[in-house]
């Protein structure tokens, strides 16, 4: 899969050094994985939440940090579309962020 977005990732480890890890570990498994459908990231990812307009929340570091991702199956295309802390997260809706 593509990951568009990886400047945001870096953003964010620069302010919380202990995601950096955990986010490129997430990087990596993801640009090298060939997802066609949800039951592909969930094989994946066994935490991961599905919303709405193909979004799915990922769980990072021990899930002390959410990411938030639009994925593009036909495209092969992942969209980060947030990354932060669980306070971050429960103040935005991960449908429209």
């Amino acid at each position: 899969m593509q990951v568009i977005a990886k400047r945001t990732l870096k953003q964010f480890w620069e302010k919380h050094p202990q995601a950096e890890t955990p986010l490129k570990v997430w990087f990596v498994m993801v640009s090298k994985a060939e997802w066609t459908s949800p039951a592909d990231v969930k094989a994946m990812f066994g935490s991961a939440d599905f919303v709405g307009d193909s979004r799915v929340i990922f769980d990072i570091g021990g899930n002390k940090f959410r990411l938030v991702a639009r994925i593009a199956y036909r495209f092969k295309r992942v969209m980060v579309k947030f990354v932060g802390t669980h306070k971050e997260y429960d103040e935005i809706n991960p449908e429209v962020v």
